[in-house]
């Protein structure tokens, strides 16, 4: 028992005192040593605590009271300066090195929840956090800090060919990184990279991926959807993707007047033949035509909405939407199958969960065989990373799968 629990018995009181501006340092210090983990855990989110309390607290034996100390210290960052011998700066990065090798992935995931997107984040830091061997901690610095440079990139995929996809997923992904993975990564990352209409993929670089693409269903649609295609790729996409991603490449306002026409006479020629659709056709209800491209949200909810009404929203709608890279759409389906709210499929992407994602599956009332294809669409799973079903069944108990259901339904700490 600390001096002060012996005084102050009263719980609601103490927890007050913790979280208070005024609360005197050295009040804040024995309250640091509290046996109760709300009352650290409020000492931790307290911006008046000295630095000695500070250093108690990162040695917390619980997890949840270091996390919200790392949160808190790496919302300073901006606020540092740049002077390197500053008292301040050098405690406050000094605190956050150790939390970012600490053993719990909780707490290195909150410091990078808040350093990802910031401009002003320590070089160092996001550089460690980047390394994270925890994809839940790397990912969202991979994909959305401005600190980390092209070099920082291709030298992240050499030394960790793990981090692929998450570079793939980069906002404005240099041509640079582009031109390692569509080397050196593989079909499902390639294709990961495709569906990034940010990512800046050099013309030579794209050519020679659509050339590789006509085996593999999955490139098909953010090919012909990608920002922009030389002549050669719109042709060669042209003699293999499916009509109705023929029709969207000559619809295409981008291609010069002479191969649109040419695109149309494609077309319009495959339908006189009576091509047969290399792609599933879903039995659509009356008035619902399949978009050509993955809808925004809001649409991919409506249309997964009026599926599910008529009946049409199954397994061969579902995997026209992934062999059609429309993920906001598949999405939407199994949000809409499952009654759940679109945010926890969202949920269930964001952390690549394996487990929970083949609950949705079962929830959807889809068959066991979806399982891995969504885990690889969605989830961006390499295949050797997936939960596979044995056979017909779903590789979790019904139990299992609930409670990841439930999981998914808690508020995020």
């Amino acid at each position: 028992m600390s001096l002060i629990t012996d005084t102050i018995q009263d719980l609601t009181t103490r927890v007050r005192l913790a979280t208070a501006a005024a609360t005197p340092p050295r009040l804040l210090e024995q309250l640091a040593l509290d046996p109760d983990v709300t009352v650290r855990a409020s000492v931790a989110m307290n911006a008046s605590a000295s630095p000695a309390t500070e250093l108690r607290l990162v040695e917390d034996r619980d997890e949840r009271v270091r996390a919200l100390l790392g949160g808190r210290l790496a919302a300073l960052c901006p606020d540092l300066g740049d002077d390197e011998l500053d008292a301040t700066r050098m405690h406050v990065l000094g605190l956050l090195r150790r939390l970012v090798r600490d053993t719990a992935e909780r707490v290195r995931g909150a410091i990078a929840e808040v350093l990802k997107d910031m401009p002003g984040a320590p070089r160092e830091l996001i550089l460690m956090l980047a390394y994270d061997p925890v994809t839940a901690v790397s990912d969202p610095v991979i994909r959305l800090s401005p600190v980390l440079t092209e070099d920082d990139l291709i030298a992240l995929l050499t030394a960790q060919p793990s981090a692929a996809t998450s570079v793939a997923m980069r906002i404005a992904l240099p041509s640079r990184a582009s031109d390692w993975l569509a080397t050196a990564a593989d079909d499902e990352t390639i294709g990961v990279m495709l569906e990034n209409r940010s990512a800046a993929i050099q013309e030579a670089t794209l050519d020679g991926i659509v050339d590789r693409a006509e085996p593999r269903l999955r490139w098909h649609g953010p090919l012909v959807n990608r920002p922009s295609l030389t002549p050669y790729a719109a042709r060669t996409l042209s003699g293999f993707v499916a009509n109705d991603l023929l029709a969207a490449l000559a619809a295409r306002s981008d291609l010069a007047a002479p191969l649109i026409a040419e695109l149309h006479q494609r077309l319009h020629a495959r339908l006189l033949n009576a091509a047969p659709e290399p792609q599933p056709r879903p039995a659509l209800p009356p008035g619902v035509s399949w978009p050509e491209t993955d809808p925004p949200a809001a649409a991919a909810l409506l249309l997964a909405h009026r599926l599910f009404e008529s009946k049409a929203l199954d397994e061969t709608a579902m995997v026209a939407a992934l062999r059609r890279g429309q993920a906001r759409l598949a999405t939407a389906m199994l949000a809409v199958a499952g009654s759940l709210p679109a945010s926890h499929v969202a949920r269930a992407i964001t952390l690549r969960s394996a487990k929970a994602l083949s609950a949705l599956v079962w929830r959807a009332g889809l068959p066991a065989s979806l399982c891995v294809p969504i885990q690889v669409a969605l989830g961006h799973l390499k295949p050797d990373a997936t939960l596979a079903p044995n056979g017909e069944c779903f590789p979790l108990t019904e139990e299992e799968m609930q409670w990841q259901i439930d999981f998914l339904a808690r508020p995020a700490h």
